[in-house]
């Protein structure tokens, strides 16, 4: 049974485009740009009064955001390989900042200097890298699926539900996967602020993509329209 035979009877069958556009490969260059740039910041402690977060989190929900746009215009086949390709390229990144860390640098009072601040900078990355990559792996895959499945279901459809239902699933995975790996990274030890971190991560990042439904939405139309291949059986 195809995807365009799943969906509900009494609604508009679910529809999928294939990849032979640009516009793929300028969303799949986004997502993988915001993920390595939110692993850098996240590689900061941030405190704004009582809320703990780190440099990343005005990033991090854009890639989910993405995502949700390639989920629902190419299907669960097209994301599955767009996170696995964001991963490669985030490990890839973290492993360049081992080997510029590694390189012998001068050894003038500023070279040394220099040195210090990029192991103080990137020094922790890589294991900010493995916190966000799996949470990024399991959350996004989950994001996806949710969201491809319940297109299935329902046809075109309750867009807005199933964009809120499958951010919710994916954020907490994500949000619980990554706080747990990050928190000793950025200076979390005691239990009362690693739950406020867990807590502030899901919270803001599902308020965030929940607010940008609108943009996210219009965003997903506009590239149905501009997809010659949208809803072509093939």
């Amino acid at each position: 049974m195809t995807d365009l035979q799943k969906s509900r009877p009494g609604h508009a069958p679910a529809k999928f485009a294939s990849i032979g556009s640009p516009y793929f490969g300028i969303m799949l260059a986004a997502m993988a740009v915001v993920l390595i740039l939110s692993n850098i910041g996240a590689s900061k402690g941030v405190a704004i009064g009582p809320i703990i977060t780190d440099g990343g989190f005005f990033l991090f929900p854009l890639a989910y955001i993405l995502g949700d746009v390639v989920s629902e215009v190419y299907g669960f086949k097209v994301a599955r390989k767009a996170i696995l390709t964001t991963f490669a390229l985030s490990v890839f990144a973290s492993l360049c900042y081992w080997i510029i860390i590694a390189l012998p640098g001068f050894n003038d009072d500023f070279g040394i200097a220099k040195q210090e601040a990029l192991e103080l900078a990137l020094g922790p990355v890589p294991l900010i890298v493995l916190a966000s990559l799996l949470g990024f792996l399991v959350g996004q895959t989950l994001n996806s699926w949710v969201l491809v499945k319940m297109k299935e279901r329902f046809g075109e459809r309750k867009l807005w539900a199933r964009l809120m239902g499958s951010t919710g699933v994916g954020e907490f995975a994500d949000t619980l996967i990554f706080c747990s790996i990050a928190a000793s990274v950025i200076g979390i030890t005691d239990i009362p602020t690693f739950v406020n971190y867990v807590v502030v991560g899901f919270v803001y990042k599902t308020l965030v993509e929940f607010l940008f439904v609108p943009l996210t939405t219009a965003a997903i139309g506009w590239v149905k329209k501009r997809e010659p291949s949208y809803g072509v059986a093939p």
